[in-house]
């Protein structure tokens, strides 16, 4: 009995090994062509995909933005970022400085092994001292070599030693065209005053223009709009791809509340570049300029200009011996491409233009009376030559309104003259505490009238506040309000 039994154990048994081996067997002949493999690389993949070889487009785009790069890029970048302490003071030279000190605090990004540091320019524009603070805690003062108001960008110099504890590590420069709407971005910054803290998000769009800047003639607005989070004391820092090469510089968000609500817009990396190194060699930057007045296309406007596409700026004015006049372009026209790039909107060419410097030769297609045409572009400086322009020296007028609180004022443009049916200046930056300040004169203000004098310049409003002496009764208005507003200093 115990025999049979034992035999029936056995039987089965047997049975289980075969079917077990039978089904390895059928299972491996199944998926002989696409075993997993998994490597030290940590990427897993069928090995019957292993000839698929991506385009360089493609890879770079996958590798840039795989997430589990993120601790990497943070590592790498993390101790590229700074934070800037931009103090103002009065010096107490002239009869309004009442010793008024006032502090700001952004980032800014290494960008030499010698102490070059880049940042934005609305973060050390008034500053009299700047202090800066690395991520391993060292301190060192600043000092400003050149500042554009026209991209936000300012470069400033550390001294460092040679020692081993001076040493710096600067960013690596990523390519900012070759980012693309979805990719992975980590925003690296000195928000509220801490110590550098790393965000993550996409990259929104590109070719974002957000009109923040002040001057609406030369500004040079090309964002890159991210989700990832910046707040105040984001400013002048890194926007890195997930290899940690810097792709742009944060600059601002759109917010009704101060605080970050969704969306942040930095000055795309290769524009940076342009500017540092113009900066550093020339002491300026050295703008190219068409000479043209572009805006961007329309439904409407490229249906009756023949025109089946929306990619494309439309030229409203070619001015007379301009760069895009001697070349051949005409009002009507609609740039297709420059130097071969596609251009899908205003903000893209302005980019894309700006980044080459009077003198350089630059190929422009276009559209004109159904024909598709190029042309070869000499560009010019703002004064209309080929030739590099010369840093000026600083404006007394700019310093005279400085001295009363009026960190930044500016000429009307023509337009807004014309809208407001007025000739004045415009007030757009007030100290906090300072003599207009207290006078409750608010961002905005356009001064037309200095104890009954027209004003039409800054130079003029200037030599006049310093000649007088007293009181001394400004006038002027505001865009929204119909009266006049009155603001008394005393000199």
């Amino acid at each position: 009995m115990n025999f049979s039994r034992n035999k029936t154990l056995a039987l089965v048994v047997g049975v289980s090994i075969f079917t077990t081996i039978l089904t390895v067997g059928v299972m491996r002949q199944l998926y002989k062509g696409s075993e997993l493999s998994i490597r030290d690389s940590g990427n897993a993949r069928l090995t019957n995909y292993t000839d698929l070889m991506l385009d360089d487009k493609v890879r770079r785009s996958f590798i840039s933005s795989a997430p589990t790069n993120f601790i990497a890029a943070a590592e790498i970048i993390t101790p590229s970022v700074v934070n800037i302490k931009a103090i103002t003071r009065g010096n107490g030279e002239s009869f309004w400085e009442d010793g008024h000190m006032s502090a700001s605090n952004g980032s800014g990004v290494i960008i030499s092994n010698d102490g070059y540091i880049v940042t934005n320019n609305h973060v050390v524009q008034d500053a009299t001292d700047i202090q800066i603070t690395m991520d391993d805690k060292r301190e060192f003062s600043a000092k400003i070599i050149g500042k554009d108001a026209y991209t936000d960008v300012a470069v400033l110099k550390i001294e460092v030693g040679t020692g081993r504890d001076q040493t710096l590590l600067p960013v690596r420069f990523g390519n900012s065209d070759s980012i693309r709407v979805g990719e992975w971005v980590l925003a690296v910054g000195n928000p509220f005053n801490l110590e550098s803290t790393v965000t993550a998000g996409i990259v929104s769009a590109k070719a974002r223009s957000i009109n923040i800047l002040d001057d609406d003639k030369y500004a040079i607005e090309a964002f890159i709009q991210t989700d990832a989070a910046v707040n105040p004391g984001n400013s002048g820092g890194a926007l890195v791809n997930t290899n940690g090469e810097l792709v742009g510089i944060n600059t601002a968000i759109i917010t009704k509340s101060g605080r970050y609500e969704g969306y942040s817009f930095a000055i795309p990396a290769n524009l940076v570049l342009k500017v540092v190194r113009d900066i550093m060699k020339f002491g300026i930057v050295q703008r190219g300029f068409l000479g043209v007045v572009i805006n961007d296309l329309t439904p409407s406007l490229a249906r009756s200009m023949g025109y089946a596409s929306m990619n494309g700026v439309y030229v409203e004015q070619v001015n007379p011996k301009s760069a895009a006049y001697e070349a051949g372009l005409k009002h009507g026209d609609i740039v297709i491409s420059v130097q071969n790039k596609k251009i899908k909107n205003k903000a893209e060419l302005l980019e894309l233009v700006a980044e080459q410097k009077p003198g350089d030769k630059i190929l422009i297609d276009y559209f004109r009376a159904g024909q598709m045409l190029h042309t070869q572009v000499t560009l010019k400086n703002k004064d209309n030559t080929t030739g590099l322009v010369q840093p000026e020296n600083p404006d007394e007028s700019y310093d005279i309104f400085k001295r009363i609180g009026v960190t930044d004022v500016r000429e009307l443009t023509n337009q807004e003259s014309r809208k407001l049916s007025v000739k004045g200046i415009k007030v757009v930056g007030i100290e906090r505490g300072s003599q207009i300040d207290r006078t409750n004169m608010e961002i905005g203000f356009i001064l037309t009238r200095i104890n009954d004098t027209k004003i039409e310049s800054v130079e003029q409003a200037a030599a006049l506040i310093k000649k007088l002496s007293g009181q001394i009764l400004l006038e002027g208005v505001y865009e929204d309000f119909p009266d006049n507003y009155f603001y008394k200093i005393v000199k």
